[in-house]
């Protein structure tokens, strides 16, 4: 029985040999293997050289979503979800033994956002400065902070610091003094007493417009304006800023030799004073996709700091004895920095110049210790030092254009068949340079790509062939037009720079007919609708994606890239667009689908806006010869057809009187009511009646009427601090409106 019992007791109960150890399962579970952070783990751990440039796009985000979110209560909620996410990361036992990579990604990021979002808070409450609560006009006494001329507008445009009349405030205004009313000379430091008209910052025309008020609060500027009389110099005062004047000087000594355009770009080479280029050339240069170069920027500084750094390290080669006891690549790297920090300070130190600045230090610094000169931890650490000092930058195009062409750079020139294609070879010159030209033609066409979404996002608009301009113009302006200007003005100094101007003038004449022969091209512009922030976000996330990754999950990035391509086809034109003062209507024909204008007097400036909501380079036809439009003194009745269906839509053109049982009788027959004045309650229209009181709260809007929807300024905006809704407006007198 015993023997019998034991027997049994060994059969079901086998004990195992080689001790407890071996007892346990020797390998984890399927389960756990198909997992799906198991995979992230796996993938995150093969990823260590690539993973760092992500927490310069959570930094990023971080400040992004600052701008998107509504209000305080909103962006502390924000703060508090990334404290409870590191938190819980800190405290995540499992994810410590077994998930480290994503245990330390959930913790690193969570904290840089929050960074990110404290970042560019703290920032706003820094330097925002509130706007003026209402146009005011008067006389004004004032201190000149700053003077840019601008004589292809015939204006100088002086930034000024003055009490505000109501409060007795210090505020920065921006305001244009005509060329005709300035009949003393001025300089920074000066006081001067003027009569002028100043306005708050103006908020988006129309919603997806550009947002000047945003701008003018991280400027510190609360107002805008112009001077409509003579300028009294009341004292020179004691003295202003030295290198703003020589930098003025030093623009006028260029556009003496220089006259027009040319001398406009010569000296926005030099100084990044661009008030001397006509209107016509700066939208060529614009529409030719060679607008980067007007502009000082990374171009600009490495060509500076790359000639500089080249010519002193071969110059230090030649003497041996210095060469044997010193290192020449961080000499000369130090000599490349001063010349780029004194190009930087004679430029006006503007952001797209300091942050390119920043970022050719970050490369200088590389070279001289041996590291790699461009790699994407290299260009998220200038993008996180960037975003740290400037994190209003990151809403900004000229930021996202110069990071997302640097990046294309850096991916393309990591990429194995490219480096395999310029690998050095035993050949001819002839298909070195072949070789080396296609190289630039292919580079130029992935930074093209890469920048349109940008483009278009920002100005509804984006240059086709500029990769193949800047093929030529590249070259052009930085091997030929910049050291002409050096060396002209070199050699000014002993009166020996005339021969040299009249070569830089002929390559300047040069660019500007590449511009104008690509802009004159009947596709070499491609003008869209405003794209919404959805769209933007597809392009952005597929391009990070695809640049930041280094092995073929990279090419996942495509399929949001193509969405968004798919998205920007089927972005519908709106019906039709009220600017924030009610005063600048349009909509479209549905006959012709072509943009028709309320009033034919309107300004450049609501003309442009309205062409770009609309994605059309074509004229707006006047209302009054628009197809089914009848206008009168007073209204204009318009008839909007889709297929079987008409809306009618009825826009008031003025602020003449009108019996209320009149406008209340067409009201009722109209669908859409738009005046800029404020409407009394009987006016009741079948859907919407846009007045005064609505455009006060929303600010300008465009409407849909298939989908009856209405998109307004407000909607992005929040309660941030540059975004105040208009004052009430008059109150409703009885029986008029």
């Amino acid at each position: 029985m015993a023997s019998h019992a034991a027997t049994t007791v060994d059969f079901e109960r086998p004990v195992l040999a080689g001790g407890a150890a071996l007892q346990h399962r020797p390998w984890i579970s399927k389960s756990h293997l198909s997992s799906g952070l198991a995979g992230v783990e796996c993938f995150l751990s093969n990823c260590s050289f690539t993973r760092a440039p992500w927490l310069a796009v959570a930094f990023g985000t971080g400040a992004i979503a600052w701008f998107f979110l509504s209000s305080a209560a909103t962006w502390a909620a924000l703060c508090v979800v990334c404290v409870a996410i590191a938190l819980f990361a800190l405290n995540w036992h499992v994810g410590s033994a077994r998930f480290p990579y994503i245990r330390q990604a959930i913790l690193s990021l969570s904290l840089v956002v929050l960074a990110g979002c404290l970042s560019i808070w703290t920032r706003s409450e820094i330097v925002g400065q509130p706007a003026i609560e209402r146009t005011m006009s008067g006389i004004f006494t004032a201190r000149v902070l700053s003077l840019e001329e601008q004589p292809a507008l015939q204006r100088d445009r002086l930034t000024l610091a003055l009490r505000e009349p109501r409060s007795g405030r210090s505020i920065k205004v921006r305001v244009n003094l005509p060329t005709a009313l300035r009949e003393q000379p001025l300089s920074t430091g000066a006081v001067i007493r003027f009569r002028g008209r100043l306005t708050p910052p103006a908020s988006p025309m129309f919603p997806g417009g550009y947002d000047f008020a945003r701008a003018a609060w991280f400027s510190g500027l609360s107002a805008t304006g112009s001077i409509t009389s003579p300028v009294e110099v009341i004292s020179l005062g004691r003295g202003g800023d030295w290198l703003a004047d020589q930098r003025a000087a030093l623009s006028r000594h260029i556009t003496t030799h220089l006259a027009g355009s040319p001398g406009g770009i010569a000296a926005a080479l030099t100084t990044g004073d661009m008030g001397a280029i006509g209107q016509g050339d700066a939208q060529a240069m614009r529409d030719a996709g060679l607008a980067h170069l007007l502009s000082i920027s990374g171009l600009h500084v490495s060509a500076v700091i790359g000639c500089v750094y080249f010519v002193v390290l071969r110059l230090l080669a030649l003497f041996p004895a210095l060469a044997l006891r010193v290192r020449l690549p961080i000499l000369a790297a130090t000599c490349g920095a001063a010349a780029g920090l004194g190009y930087t300070l004679l430029s006006g130190s503007q952001v797209p110049t300091m942050r390119a600045f920043l970022g050719a230090l970050l490369v200088l610094a590389a070279m001289a210790w041996g590291r790699e000169a461009l790699s994407m931890r290299l260009l998220a650490v200038a993008a996180v030092i960037v975003l740290v000092i400037w994190p209003e930058s990151v809403v900004g195009p000229s930021f996202q254009m110069s990071f997302a062409a640097v990046m294309v750079l850096v991916a393309l020139g990591n990429a194995e068949p490219l480096k395999r294609w310029l690998a050095p070879r035993e050949e001819a010159w002839p298909f070195k340079a072949v070789r080396n030209l296609t190289m630039i033609l292919i580079t130029g066409i992935a930074i093209e790509f890469a920048l349109m979404p940008i483009a278009l996002f920002h100005f509804h608009r984006a240059g086709l062939y500029g990769s193949v301009a800047n093929v030529i113009a590249i070259p052009l302006t930085t091997l030929v037009i910049m050291p002409f200007v050096a060396l002209a003005l070199l050699l000014d100094v002993v009166g020996l720079g005339g021969p040299v101007w009249w070569l830089a003038n002929h390559a300047i004449d040069a660019l500007l007919a590449i511009a104008r022969f690509i802009a004159a091209e009947p596709r070499a512009v491609r003008v869209m609708p405003t794209m919404s922030g959805w769209h933007f976000a597809l392009f952005v996330a597929g391009g990070l994606w695809l640049g930041l990754w280094d092995s073929r999950i990279r090419l996942w990035g495509i399929l949001p890239i193509a969405a968004g391509f798919f998205g920007l086809m089927l972005i519908p034109v709106p019906d039709i667009m009220v600017s924030g003062d009610g005063r600048h209507v349009g909509w479209i024909d549905p006959e012709s689908h072509r943009l028709v204008m309320l009033r034919a007097g309107s300004g450049d400036f609501a003309l442009d806006n309205l062409m770009e909501v609309a994605g059309t380079r074509e004229v707006p036809i006047n209302a009054q010869t628009a197809p089914g439009t009848r206008c009168n003194a007073d209204f204009c009745a318009v008839e909007l057809r889709h297929g079987v269906e008409a809306r009618h839509v009825l826009i008031a053109r003025g602020r003449a009187i009108v019996p209320e049982m009149q406008l209340s009788e067409a009201c009722g027959w109209a669908d859409v009511v738009i005046a800029e004045r404020r409407l009394p309650r009987t006016c009741r229209p079948k859907w919407l009646k846009v007045d005064r009181q609505m455009l006060d709260r929303t600010g300008g809007l465009t409407i849909d009427l298939a989908s009856r929807s209405v998109t307004t300024v407000a909607e992005g905006q929040g309660n941030h601090g540059w975004w105040k809704p208009a004052a009430p407006a008059m109150v409703e007198r009885k029986g008029w409106y």
